[in-house]
This record gives structure tokens, sequence and C-alpha cells, in this order.
């Protein structure tokens, strides 16, 4: 996916430690002083300004490292789970508790789930984040072979629902296989070309997912590069658990559709 939101995390952070520290500096020496040889001194502008912005600043550093986590879907590889111009909300407390910018992990919490759907950070290049579905757990064997997912040599059920039809920036898929696919016991939906590998080689394993990682695909399977072209997804790369769609905006579409505001992502 999907460069979702490079260094906010460390804008954010340097912006808390910046105004904190000057507001902590003038309480603590400048500001006793000041009153002193004037009761109606005003404080400097910086100051006002980095003791109006910092709890708020603040506040937003703690939700967005802690909490939950906006995002932006730029490409079709989760279609039709998500569109492109879906905003999502990231549950970041779903794998356990991180630091912002180090990402060292404070405290677990749990571990991803078959058909967990997920922002991670792109192990070819942690300053991109994308988004997949979790298929393959530690020790899972998994392979794609004539479309099919198999874990650990079970095939994962799949049901035709008929012809998908795309709409705005999607229209592209318009035409493709729209399938509920039944991941043991997470049912979800897929979409799949009529014919032919899809846009990229096929890949068809087997693989066998090492310690402390996961085997993820994207839903819109010939349209997706995952686990099958570039490999796992180390567990220290998770960011969080993708639940919510809160905004949807398509320029091609018409701009907001109200219809996808409030779905929750399964």
């Amino acid at each position: 996916m999907e460069n979702l939101d490079l260094d906010f995390a460390a804008l954010l952070v340097g912006l808390t430690a910046f105004t904190g520290l000057v507001w902590a500096i003038d309480h603590l020496l400048f500001r006793r002083r000041r009153l002193a040889g004037n009761a109606d001194a005003r404080e400097p502008v910086i100051v006002e300004y980095c003791r109006s912005f910092f709890p708020v600043i603040l506040a937003v550093l703690v939700i967005r490292s802690f909490l939950a986590e906006p995002f932006r879907i730029p490409s079709s590889s989760m279609m039709p789970t998500l569109l492109i111009g879906d905003f999502i909300l990231v549950n970041k407390f779903a794998y356990g508790i991180r630091l912002p910018v180090s990402h060292h992990k404070l405290l677990a919490l749990g571990e991803p789930r078959r058909g967990d759907v997920v922002v991670f950070r792109f192990p070819q290049d942690p300053r991109i984040d994308y988004i997949k579905r979790v298929v393959g757990l530690p020790g899972d064997r998994v392979s794609y072979r004539d479309k099919i997912v198999y874990v650990n040599d079970q095939a994962v059920a799949q049901e035709q629902i008929g012809a998908y039809r795309g709409e705005g920036a999607g229209a592209e898929m318009t035409g493709s296989v729209l399938k509920i696919e039944r991941l043991f016991d997470i049912e979800h939906q897929i979409l799949q070309r009529r014919s032919g590998s899809g846009f990229y080689p096929v890949h068809e394993g087997p693989w066998t997912v090492p310690a402390g990682h996961y085997f993820v695909l994207g839903d819109n399977r010939d349209n997706s590069q995952d686990s099958r072209f570039w490999g796992f997804v180390p567990e220290e790369n998770l960011v969080g658990k993708a639940f919510l769609i809160w905004m949807n905006w398509d320029r091609r579409n018409g701009g907001v559709d109200f219809g996808r505001i409030g779905t929750v992502i399964k």
C-alpha cells in the first residue's frame, strides 16, 4: 500500500518535547523572576504558544501512539474489503504497546489471528506502511495453487458470488470474480481475475512461516504484492489491527461515500 504517513510520529515526538521543554524551563527558571519585577508582565510569545499547544500535541501523540491511528488507503490491493479513498482507524494496542519512533514493545497484549487485517511496516522498506490480511501464523505451511490458499495442506474454502462492479477509482476491477473466502472461522470477500495469473507472476509456494513472522495476502488476490512475492512480516514490524472505516473520499466517484462511514473492517 501504501505510504500512509512517514515521519509524523517523529514530528509529534519532537514537537511534544520542544513545547514541553520551553514551558517547563520558563516555569522553573524565569516565571517567578518575571512576575516579581512586574506582576502584570506577560510571558514571551513563544512560551505562551508552547504552554497552549503542549497538552494538545501530547494528547494527539498518546492517542495516535497507543490507542488508534488513522490511515488512508491509496491502492486497490485490499479490494473489495477496503477501497481506494477509505480512511481507516487502526487499533495500536491490539498486538502490544510500543514506543513511538523506536517501536520498542513495552507490553505484549495479544497476537495476530488468521483473518486479521493488519497494518505493518514493509519489511523491505520500513518507512512505508502496508495493509494486508494475515493468512499464515508462525509454523504454518502456506501455499497458493489455482487461486486457492492452502494452510497446513488444508484448502481454504471459497464460494463464488458473481461479477464485481467497481466504481470510481476502483472501476478497473469491474468484471473480476467476487468470492467469499472462509479462512477457518473468519469469513471475508476477495476478488480474483476470471482468467490468467493476474498482474504479477504466480508464486505457489509452499512457504513455511518462521517463528515471530506472519504470512499476509491482499484480498484483491491478482492485484496485490504480498508475502507471495517478498516474504514474511516480522512481528516487530506490526503497527496494529485495522478495525473501522471512518471516511471515504474518492474524487472519481463524486467525493464522500457516506455509506462506507462507520463500516467495521472484517
